[in-house]
């Protein structure tokens, strides 16, 4: 076997690879699943906080990173959806129900969904970033 028979997969670049990747609900539920947790984990945070140390920490790390860890998760799901839903297929109007047009379908709401998880997240989060009192 030769060097050029064992790439395969090596010479596909990450676009081609999004755009083979099956797209299901599952892929559909992820950002809001992640603004969700990111919800809770925002109000057990505060919760935890005021009831130890009386107020909010000067600077709380983990609150950050627990923000950004649920951003960073929404926008690779919103970019995996952006580019499965430019696959080519046949133009609109789409009276046939093929699977391109299902997987563009479902990329498009992910993406949508995704953007809107986005905010959310930040809504969420700018509270408990600029209140420093628990009352």
């Amino acid at each position: 076997m030769s060097e050029d028979d064992t790439s395969g997969d090596d010479d596909r670049g990450l676009t081609e690879r999004l755009r083979e990747r099956r797209v299901t609900l599952w892929t559909l539920i992820v950002p809001p699943t992640v603004w969700a947790v990111h919800f809770l984990f925002c109000y057990l945070w505060v919760a935890v906080s005021c009831a130890k140390q009386g107020g909010f920490a000067r600077f709380p790390i983990a609150f950050v990173a627990g923000t950004i860890l649920a951003l960073g998760i929404i926008v690779a799901s919103g970019a995996i959806a952006f580019v499965q839903s430019r696959t080519p297929g046949d133009p609109p109007p789409h009276d046939e129900s093929t699977g391109i047009d299902r997987t563009r379908f479902l990329a498009t709401a992910t993406l949508l969904l995704a953007g809107l998880s986005f905010v959310a997240v930040l809504f969420t989060a700018a509270p408990a970033l600029m209140l420093t009192d628990c009352r």
